[in-house]
């Protein structure tokens, strides 16, 4: 196992954390039998596996690899293979990558670089065609929430509840590069320095603003699905009547830059709220998990790391006032995957990529490279500190999500530890959330 910090293109804005020393209880590798987030931990709890989806695979050079389809990378045809295969694993759900710019070497400006992939398509778009070719799995795009208006964010991942059935979620991502409002022209935001990304505090620092509006926009479209009550829609020809007026209610939201009357076009979904998603390395984007999302997914390097980490994500549960009981904010960490069944293969392998790259692979997350059940050992370790589960980003795809599914998920199910088949058809139902009452509806 190998691992790199650097500061790549992610959602919260920042770069890894660097690891701490203490655990969930204030002891170093100390389990609870709850961890502070509000999520049962201990041996019987269920494993929860994502993957997060990016072009050709997380090395840069991933496109040059034997089996890579980089012709494909536009094509919905070549996404739907992999969540399929994602499906068949039995995940609890993919993530897909989006960005208002074309994809860079630097994490905080744009390169002029021709030898990685640059291009992609709408991640809300994909998810919606991905939809219906699917049955089971969470899809989760990312999008971006600085210069994207929060009514259409909101419709659009409804719209993508209604038609996945249920199983819709939502990664909200702020506008960390500069030269991203140039694409808008009606903002400016702060441009970072080499020393600010060096570090993942200071990184976050100048990005407060935006975590914070970042913020008002999930609580907006939260109270935009809420808006239409669950028997909003009556539908009686008989009567004339397809909807019933008083359960459709506008939600007059004021947040520090904008507005939303309300109420949404789009009738309440399966889900109620669909799932958010975020990804956090420092205390600001902690904060922002904790005010906003059901999932955080964080980046430690070792074990101690991880429980250090977990510690830092309870405090700012604690700070934002989150009842965890009412809302149970789940823990995934992230980790770059190279698999192989061969002891040594991976390693060799990506050493390859890495000779063809110019320069070794650097990450926020921890690079694994092994076997399956090498990375099986490792997640059970790690989720002894009070992990709910992992999103594994494969190195290369289709190769190392093929070996997630087909090599890792039999071996975790040999060890008890991962569902043989999926026991719901919801996204929430997945992961043991419950679908939240509209804020709207009266009691009784």
């Amino acid at each position: 196992m190998t691992g790199t910090t650097g500061a790549p293109n992610d959602a919260s804005g920042a770069p890894s954390t660097p690891p701490g020393a203490t655990g969930p209880t204030g002891t170093p590798g100390t389990p609870a039998a709850t961890d502070p987030t509000g999520t049962p931990g201990g041996a019987a709890a269920p494993l929860h596996l994502a993957v997060a989806l990016d072009g050709a695979g997380w090395h840069p050079a991933a496109w040059r690899e034997e089996g890579a389809r980089p012709g494909e990378l536009l094509d919905a045809a070549y996404w739907a293979d992999l969540v399929a295969e994602a499906e068949r694993g039995l995940l609890d759900f993919v993530t897909i990558e989006d960005a208002l710019g074309l994809q860079s070497a630097a994490f905080h400006l744009p390169d002029d670089r021709t030898d990685q992939v640059r291009g992609s398509i709408d991640a809300v778009l994909l998810a919606a065609h991905l939809a219906p070719l699917t049955k089971h799995i969470g899809l989760v795009p990312t999008t971006n929430v600085t210069h994207t208006e929060p009514f259409h964010l909101a419709i659009g991942i409804a719209t993508l509840d209604h038609a996945s059935k249920g199983r819709a979620g939502w990664r909200p991502q702020i506008s960390s590069r500069a030269s991203d409002a140039a694409h808008f022209g009606r903002r400016t935001t702060p441009q970072l320095t080499e020393d600010d990304v060096a570090d993942s505090e200071l990184i976050s620092q100048p990005l407060r603003a935006l975590f914070a509006e970042g913020a008002e926009v999930v609580e907006a479209a939260r109270q935009l699905w809420d808006s239409w009550e669950d028997d909003a829609e009556i539908r009686d020809a008989a009567t004339g009547r397809f909807i019933d007026r008083d359960k459709v209610h506008p939600i007059d939201f004021q947040g520090s830059t904008f507005s939303v009357k309300g109420p949404s076009i789009t009738p309440r979904t399966p889900q109620g709220q669909p799932l958010v998603v975020s990804l956090a390395h420092a205390t600001t984007p902690y904060e922002f998990a904790a005010l906003s999302s059901d999932v955080v997914a964080i980046t430690p390097h070792d074990r101690a790391g991880t429980a250090a980490i977990l510690t830092q994500v309870a405090e700012a549960v604690e700070r934002t006032g989150r009842d965890v009981s009412d809302r149970p904010l789940r823990t995934f960490a992230d980790l770059i995957v190279f698999l192989d069944d061969e002891p040594g293969a991976a390693a060799r392998r990506k050493a390859r990529l890495d000779e063809v790259a110019g320069s070794e692979l650097a990450s926020d997350a921890e690079i694994f490279t092994g076997t399956p059940a090498e990375l099986a050992d490792l997640l059970l370790d790690w989720r002894s500190t009070g992990l709910d589960g992992f999103r594994l980003r494969p190195g290369t795809l289709p190769h190392d999500l093929t070996a997630i599914t087909r090599g890792l998920v039999p071996e975790l199910q040999r060890r008890g530890v991962f569902r043989t088949e999926y026991a719901s058809t919801t996204l929430r139902g997945h992961l043991g959330l419950a679908r939240p009452t509209s804020r709207y509806a009266k009691a009784g």
